[in-house]
């Protein structure tokens, strides 16, 4: 089998690139996502090093990227402790909903759009990116954090929302007709209940199902099983996240320890794709044009994200600095908000360039204001709330 040169030139070309800027990101301390976020600008379409034959692996390289963040951030919890979080934080995911999906209707109203496209923009501004703020706990270490459950619990009711939600927009944007929307949702909150009851009544099972002494075969074995459920997840518009998520809380011990070592590093290539695909995804021409409404909208919606993440840490009883950092790890938009424009872009002129330039805004403002949130408040305030410091 002969491999393109181009597609190996590209992609070393890529990684080098990637680990020049992963290793100055560090060196300030700070998270790589915004400089692989504009790596992925820069040799995207119209950009200044465009990498035609990389294209395809990145695309396919950023799914499994999301998969695997979610499912090493599942590693760290486990499944009854989370469904206790769940349930307590339904108030929360209510809140959620008001607060960020009513500026993208309004301002998609004020732009003239249809009622797919209002319901469009509303879904775009609503939801967080699970793949950016999964890479932010682990690279702030905040995973052990009490405001951490609140945020992830946040998290996966999105996701579940979403699942109720793309159905009814892929209905409407094809021209369906209301029962076909209705069976659509059916459907989705069906199997979303039956994966989360099977996970929670027999996910136990799973660790006995993978162990294995070889870290090759443990390897094989609980990823070969997390694409397979996120496959099955994704067909009933789940969330193929949400199924990685699951597999990884059902795993727990020394199953859980040994997946998390030999993961890891496979992990961390592929969340650097997911971001540099992200990037990739835009054309900076389309930015310039909606640029000012985008950074309204992100301005609106960055504060409403601030109090979502701060009501849900609260129901926890986290204090003041912890609750910030909830906040801000949960104001990045990302892959479901690219997802809308690709079922309802092409029926707006204006949609797709929004919603396109509202997520770069906030991918990149995300991680910045996540890694600068504690120096808003006194450093005495982190032995009130008694979360670990922030790095």
């Amino acid at each position: 089998m002969r491999t393109p040169v181009a597609l190996l030139l590209e992609l070393g070309v890529i990684l080098a690139a990637l680990s020049v800027l992963g290793t100055l990101a560090r060196r300030f301390t700070l998270s790589p996502i915004p400089l692989y976020l504009l790596a992925g600008l820069a040799v995207g379409e119209g950009g200044i090093a465009p990498v035609p034959a990389a294209g395809a692996f990145v695309e396919t390289g950023a799914a499994i990227g999301v998969i695997l963040l979610l499912l090493v951030l599942g590693l760290e919890f486990s499944l009854p402790e989370f469904a206790v979080g769940m349930r307590r934080h339904v108030p929360s995911a209510v809140v959620d909903l008001a607060l960020n999906a009513a500026p993208g209707a309004v301002a998609g109203w004020l732009l003239g759009m249809d009622g797919i496209g209002i319901l469009a923009l509303a879904g775009a501004t609503y939801i967080s990116s699970s793949g950016i703020v999964a890479r932010l706990l682990s690279d702030l270490h905040r995973l052990g954090n009490r405001e951490t459950p609140a945020v992830l619990s946040v998290l996966v009711l999105e996701d579940c929302a979403m699942a109720l939600y793309l159905p009814v927009l892929a209905v409407m944007a094809s021209g369906g007709v209301w029962w076909q929307a209705i069976l659509g949702v059916l459907a989705a909150a069906g199997a979303v209940l039956a994966v989360f009851t099977v996970s929670y009544r027999w996910g136990h099972h799973l660790g006995r199902l993978v162990a294995h002494p070889d870290a090759e075969q443990l390897l094989l074995r609980v990823l070969g099983l997390t694409l397979i459920v996120a496959a099955l997840a994704e067909l009933v518009h789940a969330s193929a996240a949400v199924g990685a998520f699951l597999v990884g809380l059902t795993l727990t011990g020394e199953t859980a320890t040994r997946t998390r070592a030999v993961l890891s590093p496979l992990r961390d290539l592929f969340a650097a794709v997911f971001f540099l695909a992200i990037g990739l995804s835009v054309d900076p021409a389309d930015l310039l044009p909606v640029l000012p409404a985008a950074l309204a909208l992100a301005v609106v919606t960055l504060a409403t994200k601030l109090l979502t993440g701060r009501y849900a840490a609260a129901r926890d009883r986290v204090g003041r600095r912890g609750q910030w950092r909830a906040g801000t790890a949960l104001i990045a938009r990302g892959e479901f908000s690219l997802v809308i424009v690709g079922l309802a872009g092409t029926l707006h002129d204006t949609l797709g360039p929004l919603v396109t330039s509202y997520v770069f805004i906030l991918a990149i403002a995300g991680p910045l204001l996540t890694r600068l949130s504690p120096s808003w408040l006194r450093s005495g305030a982190n032995a009130r709330d008694g979360g670990a410091p922030a790095s």
